[in-house]
Protein backbone atom coordinates (compact mmCIF):
# COMPACT_ATOMS: atom_id res chain seq x y z
CA UNK A 1 0.00 0.00 0.00
CA UNK A 2 1.20 3.10 -1.04
CA UNK A 3 1.64 5.80 1.44
CA UNK A 4 0.00 9.36 1.18
CA UNK A 5 2.12 12.56 0.44
CA UNK A 6 2.25 14.52 3.12
CA UNK A 7 0.02 17.66 1.48
CA UNK A 8 -1.63 14.77 -0.52
CA UNK A 9 -3.42 13.67 3.13
CA UNK A 10 -3.62 16.92 4.66
CA UNK A 11 -5.28 18.18 2.21
CA UNK A 12 -7.51 14.84 2.16
CA UNK A 13 -7.97 15.69 6.15
CA UNK A 14 -9.33 19.09 4.94
CA UNK A 15 -12.25 17.95 3.00
CA UNK A 16 -13.22 15.04 5.55
CA UNK A 17 -13.20 18.19 8.22
CA UNK A 18 -15.18 20.33 5.93
CA UNK A 19 -17.77 17.19 5.29
CA UNK A 20 -18.30 17.75 9.09
CA UNK A 21 -15.88 14.62 10.39
CA UNK A 22 -15.22 15.42 13.56
CA UNK A 23 -12.73 12.81 14.82
CA UNK A 24 -10.96 9.46 13.42
CA UNK A 25 -11.66 6.16 15.13
CA UNK A 26 -9.92 3.59 12.90
CA UNK A 27 -6.98 3.88 10.00
CA UNK A 28 -9.08 3.25 7.45
CA UNK A 29 -13.04 4.49 6.66
CA UNK A 30 -15.60 1.88 6.98
CA UNK A 31 -18.20 1.65 4.47
CA UNK A 32 -21.01 0.27 7.04
CA UNK A 33 -23.33 -0.42 4.14
CA UNK A 34 -21.32 -3.34 2.95
CA UNK A 35 -20.73 -4.92 7.03
CA UNK A 36 -22.89 -8.20 7.17
CA UNK A 37 -26.04 -7.50 8.49
CA UNK A 38 -24.68 -8.92 12.06
CA UNK A 39 -22.37 -6.74 12.49
CA UNK A 40 -24.42 -3.72 11.92
CA UNK A 41 -25.31 -1.92 14.68
CA UNK A 42 -29.25 -2.85 15.50
CA UNK A 43 -31.69 0.26 15.11
CA UNK A 44 -33.65 1.23 18.36
CA UNK A 45 -37.37 0.68 17.78
CA UNK A 46 -39.15 3.99 18.03
CA UNK A 47 -41.26 4.21 20.84
CA UNK A 48 -45.33 5.61 20.28
CA UNK A 49 -45.50 9.35 20.99
CA UNK A 50 -47.51 9.29 24.44
CA UNK A 51 -49.86 12.07 23.97
CA UNK A 52 -50.78 14.03 27.29
CA UNK A 53 -54.04 13.07 28.86
CA UNK A 54 -56.91 15.42 28.76
CA UNK A 55 -56.63 17.86 31.95
CA UNK A 56 -58.62 16.85 34.87
CA UNK A 57 -61.59 19.17 34.92
CA UNK A 58 -61.94 21.88 37.33
CA UNK A 59 -65.31 21.24 39.83
CA UNK A 60 -67.60 23.71 39.01
CA UNK A 61 -69.06 26.14 41.82
CA UNK A 62 -72.68 26.24 41.89
CA UNK A 63 -72.87 30.04 42.59
CA UNK A 64 -76.56 29.90 44.05
CA UNK A 65 -75.21 26.89 46.11
CA UNK A 66 -72.16 28.61 47.40
CA UNK A 67 -74.54 32.11 48.20
CA UNK A 68 -76.69 30.22 50.48
CA UNK A 69 -73.80 28.59 52.57
CA UNK A 70 -72.14 31.96 53.28
CA UNK A 71 -75.57 33.68 53.91
CA UNK A 72 -76.27 30.71 56.24
CA UNK A 73 -73.01 30.81 57.97
CA UNK A 74 -73.34 34.74 59.07
CA UNK A 75 -74.62 35.30 62.87
CA UNK A 76 -75.22 39.03 62.32
CA UNK A 77 -75.69 41.76 59.80
CA UNK A 78 -71.95 42.84 59.56
CA UNK A 79 -71.32 39.37 59.03
CA UNK A 80 -73.45 39.68 56.67
CA UNK A 81 -71.92 42.64 55.00
CA UNK A 82 -68.70 40.90 54.76
CA UNK A 83 -70.08 37.66 53.19
CA UNK A 84 -71.50 40.07 50.30
CA UNK A 85 -68.03 41.82 50.23
CA UNK A 86 -66.27 38.19 49.44
CA UNK A 87 -68.64 36.63 47.40
CA UNK A 88 -66.76 36.51 44.29
CA UNK A 89 -69.35 34.41 41.68
CA UNK A 90 -71.58 37.58 40.67
CA UNK A 91 -69.82 39.68 37.72
CA UNK A 92 -71.40 42.91 38.85
CA UNK A 93 -68.93 43.45 41.85
CA UNK A 94 -66.44 43.69 39.39
CA UNK A 95 -68.08 47.21 38.16
CA UNK A 96 -69.60 48.54 40.76
CA UNK A 97 -67.75 51.00 42.76
CA UNK A 98 -69.17 50.06 46.46
CA UNK A 99 -71.18 47.62 47.70
CA UNK A 100 -74.59 49.35 48.96
CA UNK A 101 -76.19 46.88 52.08
CA UNK A 102 -78.24 49.05 53.75
CA UNK A 103 -79.43 52.18 55.50
CA UNK A 104 -82.08 53.31 57.82
CA UNK A 105 -82.40 51.22 61.71
CA UNK A 106 -81.96 47.79 61.71
CA UNK A 107 -85.05 46.13 64.06
CA UNK A 108 -87.03 48.76 62.33
CA UNK A 109 -91.11 47.48 61.88
CA UNK A 110 -90.47 48.13 58.29
CA UNK A 111 -88.18 46.86 55.98
CA UNK A 112 -88.20 48.25 52.39
CA UNK A 113 -86.90 46.01 49.80
CA UNK A 114 -85.42 47.82 46.38
CA UNK A 115 -84.41 46.64 43.33
CA UNK A 116 -80.76 47.52 42.52
CA UNK A 117 -78.36 50.54 43.49
CA UNK A 118 -78.74 53.19 40.81
CA UNK A 119 -75.62 55.85 39.79
CA UNK A 120 -75.95 57.85 43.10
CA UNK A 121 -76.35 55.19 45.38
CA UNK A 122 -73.38 53.26 43.97
CA UNK A 123 -71.36 56.29 44.53
CA UNK A 124 -72.08 56.63 47.91
CA UNK A 125 -72.66 53.13 49.14
CA UNK A 126 -76.51 53.26 50.42
CA UNK A 127 -79.71 52.31 48.95
CA UNK A 128 -82.32 55.41 48.02
CA UNK A 129 -80.22 57.83 48.24
CA UNK A 130 -81.17 59.67 44.17
CA UNK A 131 -83.85 61.17 43.17
CA UNK A 132 -85.95 58.01 43.51
CA UNK A 133 -84.72 58.11 46.99
CA UNK A 134 -85.41 61.59 47.79
CA UNK A 135 -89.05 61.00 46.87
CA UNK A 136 -89.27 57.58 48.84
CA UNK A 137 -87.96 59.57 51.82
CA UNK A 138 -91.09 62.12 51.29
CA UNK A 139 -93.52 59.45 51.01
CA UNK A 140 -92.20 57.86 54.04
CA UNK A 141 -92.94 61.37 56.16
CA UNK A 142 -96.14 61.32 54.63
CA UNK A 143 -97.13 58.80 57.02
CA UNK A 144 -94.76 59.90 59.86
CA UNK A 145 -92.17 57.48 59.48
CA UNK A 146 -88.55 57.32 57.98
CA UNK A 147 -85.50 56.20 58.22
CA UNK A 148 -84.12 57.92 61.55
CA UNK A 149 -87.66 58.32 62.31
CA UNK A 150 -88.29 57.32 66.09
CA UNK A 151 -91.30 55.93 66.20
CA UNK A 152 -91.76 54.34 63.01
CA UNK A 153 -88.64 53.88 61.70
CA UNK A 154 -87.69 51.70 58.51
CA UNK A 155 -84.82 49.70 57.39
CA UNK A 156 -83.83 50.06 53.81
CA UNK A 157 -82.23 47.75 51.41
CA UNK A 158 -81.95 46.16 48.09
CA UNK A 159 -82.44 42.56 46.33
CA UNK A 160 -78.74 43.82 44.51
CA UNK A 161 -76.26 44.74 46.58
CA UNK A 162 -73.82 46.30 43.14
CA UNK A 163 -75.52 48.46 40.35
CA UNK A 164 -76.01 46.86 36.85
CA UNK A 165 -74.28 48.07 34.24
CA UNK A 166 -76.15 51.42 32.89
CA UNK A 167 -78.83 50.57 35.15
CA UNK A 168 -80.37 47.47 33.26
CA UNK A 169 -82.63 45.30 34.79
CA UNK A 170 -81.23 42.24 36.92
CA UNK A 171 -81.12 38.89 34.75
CA UNK A 172 -82.86 35.76 36.87
CA UNK A 173 -79.16 34.54 37.36
CA UNK A 174 -78.01 37.36 39.11
CA UNK A 175 -81.44 37.49 41.24
CA UNK A 176 -81.46 33.58 41.85
CA UNK A 177 -77.92 34.41 43.32
CA UNK A 178 -78.50 36.86 45.32
CA UNK A 179 -81.83 35.65 46.81
CA UNK A 180 -80.25 33.66 49.15
CA UNK A 181 -78.74 37.09 50.81
CA UNK A 182 -81.79 38.99 50.93
CA UNK A 183 -83.60 36.03 52.55
CA UNK A 184 -80.64 36.01 55.65
CA UNK A 185 -80.94 40.10 55.39
CA UNK A 186 -84.36 39.73 56.10
CA UNK A 187 -84.21 37.29 58.89
CA UNK A 188 -81.31 38.77 60.79
CA UNK A 189 -83.13 42.23 60.48
CA UNK A 190 -86.00 40.70 61.69
CA UNK A 191 -88.48 43.06 60.78
CA UNK A 192 -92.13 42.72 61.35
CA UNK A 193 -93.77 43.70 58.06
CA UNK A 194 -91.92 43.71 54.41
CA UNK A 195 -92.46 46.56 51.82
CA UNK A 196 -91.35 45.26 47.76
CA UNK A 197 -91.17 47.92 45.61
CA UNK A 198 -90.83 47.44 42.08
CA UNK A 199 -90.83 43.78 40.07
CA UNK A 200 -87.46 42.91 40.68
CA UNK A 201 -87.84 42.13 44.43
CA UNK A 202 -91.20 41.00 43.76
CA UNK A 203 -89.74 38.27 41.40
CA UNK A 204 -87.19 37.38 43.86
CA UNK A 205 -88.79 37.55 47.22
CA UNK A 206 -92.67 36.45 45.98
CA UNK A 207 -91.80 34.45 42.74
CA UNK A 208 -94.03 37.00 41.31
CA UNK A 209 -93.98 39.28 38.45
CA UNK A 210 -96.51 42.14 37.08
CA UNK A 211 -96.02 44.93 39.76
CA UNK A 212 -99.35 46.48 38.45
CA UNK A 213 -101.43 43.69 39.26
CA UNK A 214 -99.90 43.07 42.49
CA UNK A 215 -99.64 46.27 44.33
CA UNK A 216 -101.61 46.94 47.10
CA UNK A 217 -102.37 43.00 47.58
CA UNK A 218 -101.01 42.15 51.00
CA UNK A 219 -99.30 38.98 50.82
CA UNK A 220 -96.59 36.56 52.99
CA UNK A 221 -93.57 35.84 51.94
CA UNK A 222 -90.03 34.92 54.56
CA UNK A 223 -93.15 34.22 57.39
CA UNK A 224 -93.88 37.86 57.23
CA UNK A 225 -96.68 40.19 55.99
CA UNK A 226 -95.54 41.80 52.44
CA UNK A 227 -97.00 44.76 50.91
CA UNK A 228 -95.76 45.30 47.53
CA UNK A 229 -95.65 48.78 45.93
CA UNK A 230 -94.63 50.57 42.93
CA UNK A 231 -91.13 51.70 42.69
CA UNK A 232 -90.43 55.35 43.43
CA UNK A 233 -88.39 55.82 40.25
CA UNK A 234 -91.64 54.44 38.27
CA UNK A 235 -93.52 56.89 40.25
CA UNK A 236 -91.20 59.54 38.65
CA UNK A 237 -91.51 58.71 34.96
CA UNK A 238 -95.53 58.24 35.55
CA UNK A 239 -96.60 60.45 37.82
CA UNK A 240 -100.38 59.05 37.82
CA UNK A 241 -99.61 56.02 39.59
CA UNK A 242 -98.61 58.22 42.66
CA UNK A 243 -102.44 57.97 43.53
CA UNK A 244 -102.28 54.07 44.08
CA UNK A 245 -99.02 54.93 45.66
CA UNK A 246 -101.04 57.00 48.09
CA UNK A 247 -103.15 54.26 49.07
CA UNK A 248 -100.32 51.78 49.67
CA UNK A 249 -98.97 54.00 52.05
CA UNK A 250 -102.08 54.33 53.87
CA UNK A 251 -102.94 50.95 53.91
CA UNK A 252 -99.22 50.73 55.42
CA UNK A 253 -99.52 52.90 58.02
CA UNK A 254 -102.89 51.21 59.16
CA UNK A 255 -101.04 48.42 59.45
CA UNK A 256 -98.52 50.44 61.65
CA UNK A 257 -101.07 51.48 63.87
CA UNK A 258 -102.50 48.64 64.65
CA UNK A 259 -99.25 46.69 64.79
Amino acid sequence: MESLEYHSALALLDWQIELGATEAISDAPVDCYTLPEKLQAPQKAAEPAVLPGPAPAAAKVDPVAEARVQAEAAQDLQELREALAQFEHCALKRGARNLVFADGQPGAPVMIVGEAPGRDEDREGRPFVGRAGQLLDRMLAAIDAGRDHTRNPVYITNVLPWRPPQNRDPSPDEIAMMRPFIERHIALAAPRVLVVMGNIPAHALLGKKGITRLRGQWTEACGLPVLPMFHPAYLLRNPAAKREAWADLLSLQAWLADG
